[in-house]
C-alpha cells in the first residue's frame, strides 16, 4: 500500500473541497490513486463542493448569539451571493454554526473548529456539514471566523446591522444589569458598526502604534510645510495625533445620538442614572467579506454563454 502523505491529502482536498479526514480515506480505499480517490469521493457525495472550490465567498452573514447576557460568540460564514445569504437554510446553517462556535475553544485554529463534531449531528464533522451544506444550496459556503467573550463581572450585548452585514459584540464591568444598562450598550454597539473604532480607550493603544503613527504624521507635516521649524512640526504632530486617536479610541468619539456628548461622558451619564460605574471593556466588530477581493461577474456575458451566443 503506497503511503499517504500530508501533501496528498492537501492537494486532494483543493480539487474536491471534501473533509481533510475524508479525503485521507479516500486516498487509503484507493491506494494513494488521486484520480480513483476523487472519483471515490464523489460516489460518497463528499466532493459536491468540487467545481465551487475555487470560487470567492464574500457575501454572507455576520450573526450573534448570547446566552445569560455573560457568554456570547460572533460568527461570519460565507457565501457567494447576497442572494443565499437572504435564504432561509442559509440563515438558519449560520445560527447552528453559532451554536457550534459558542461552546468552542479554537477559534483561534480553524482547522481544529471544522474536525469537531458536529453539534446537530455526531455522525459528522462541522468540514462535513458544511460540504453537505454546500451541496444542498448549490454555492461555496465559508465558516470565516468567530469569537466568543465571557464575562465574569457584567455582560456582553450584541448588535446586528444591515440585516447581517456588521455585527458587533460589546463586554462591559457593571455591577447592575438590566434593561437601561444593555440599553445604554446596545447604543454604543452601534456607534462601533457605524464608526469602525479601533480601541476602546487609549490605554488599549500600544507605543509601537503611537510611533508609527507619528513618523508618518511627520513626514505629512514636513512636506506639506518645509519651511517650518522642528518644533512648530513636533506641534502639528501631537495635534494631528491626538485628532486621529479621537478617532480611533471609542470613548474620546463623539456619541452619535447626541454631539455633545463623549461616549465617555455617555457612558458616565448612565452609570450615575443606575447607581454604578459601567466600564468600556472590549469590542468585537465583524463586517461581510473585510479584506476579501470579491469577484466582478459579467452575469449577462455569462448567461450569454452558457447559452452558446
Amino acid at each position: 500500500m503506497a503511503a499517504i502523505t500530508a501533501g496528498m491529502v492537501k492537494d486532494l482536498r483543493e480539487m474536491t473541497g471534501a473533509g481533510m479526514m475524508d479525503c485521507k480515506k479516500a486516498l487509503a480505499a484507493t491506494d494513494g490513486d488521486m484520480e480513483k480517490a476523487v472519483e471515490f469521493l464523489r460516489e460518497k457525495g463528499q466532493a459536491a463542493a468540487v467545481k465551487k472550490a475555487g470560487r470567492i465567498a464574500a457575501e454572507g452573514l455576520v450573526y450573534a448569539l448570547v446566552e445569560g447576557d455573560t457568554k456570547a460568540t460572533l460568527v461570519e460564514v460565507n457565501a457567494e451571493t447576497d442572494f443565499v445569504a437572504k435564504n432561509a437554510e442559509f440563515q438558519t446553517y449560520v445560527a447552528e454554526v453559532a451554536e457550534q462556535a459558542i461552546a468552542s475553544s479554537n477559534e483561534d485554529n480553524m482547522e481544529a473548529f471544522m474536525a469537531e463534531t458536529w453539534c446537530k449531528d455526531s455522525s459528522m464533522t462541522v468540514e462535513q456539514a458544511l460540504s453537505a451544506k454546500i451541496a444542498r444550496i448549490g454555492e461555496k459556503l465559508s465558516i470565516r471566523r468567530f469569537k466568543n467573550v465571557t464575562v465574569d463581572n457584567g455582560c456582553v450585548v450584541s448588535y446586528i446591522h444591515g440585516g447581517g452585514r456588521i455585527g458587533v459584540l460589546l463586554e462591559a464591568e457593571t455591577a447592575v444589569v438590566n434593561d437601561t444598562v444593555k440599553e445604554a450598550l446596545k447604543n454604543v454597539a452601534m456607534q462601533i458598526a457605524a464608526l469602525k473604532p479601533l480601541y476602546v480607550s487609549r490605554d488599549q493603544v500600544s507605543q509601537e502604534f503611537i510611533a508609527h503613527e507619528t513618523e508618518i504624521l511627520k513626514a505629512q507635516a514636513k512636506n506639506e510645510n518645509p519651511d517650518k521649524p522642528d518644533a512648530i512640526i513636533d506641534k502639528m504632530v501631537i495635534g494631528r495625533l491626538n485628532k486621529e486617536l479621537k478617532e480611533f479610541c471609542l470613548v474620546d468619539q463623539a456619541y452619535v445620538k447626541d454631539g455633545d456628548l463623549t461616549v465617555a461622558k455617555y457612558m458616565e451619564s448612565v452609570s450615575k442614572e443606575v447607581g454604578t460605574t459601567i466600564t468600556l471593556k472590549n469590542f468585537v466588530r465583524f463586517e461581510t467579506g473585510e479584506g476579501i477581493e470579491k469577484a466582478e461577474t459579467d452575469f449577462a456575458a455569462e448567461v450569454a454563454s452558457q447559452l452558446g451566443q
